[in-house]
């Protein structure tokens, strides 16, 4: 019997995620090229370290990342779990 999915699944990438840019291969090939939006980092939750310095965790799926990297595609999302 064919598994089904309710609606209340989502894969493990798009699990309340919140979009802060993008990631796409410099045209020279050499390079990895983000772009943020500044507002959305602005409203992005931080956490901060023993010795003062604050940080905006951000993820980039990998196998996304992998296939901006092989030219299957052109852009890969920059995103915050919330």
């Amino acid at each position: 019997m064919p598994k089904t999915s309710s609606k209340n699944e989502q894969p493990e990438n798009e699990q309340n995620t919140t979009l802060v840019g993008w990631a796409r291969q410099s045209q020279a090939g050499g390079a990895l090229k983000i772009s943020l939006h500044r507002d959305a980092i602005d409203n992005c939750h931080t956490y901060t370290t023993s010795d003062g310095t604050e940080y905006v965790p951000l993820v980039i799926s990998t196998a996304a990342l992998r296939r901006v990297l092989e030219g299957q595609q052109t852009v890969t999302t920059v995103s915050q779990f919330s």
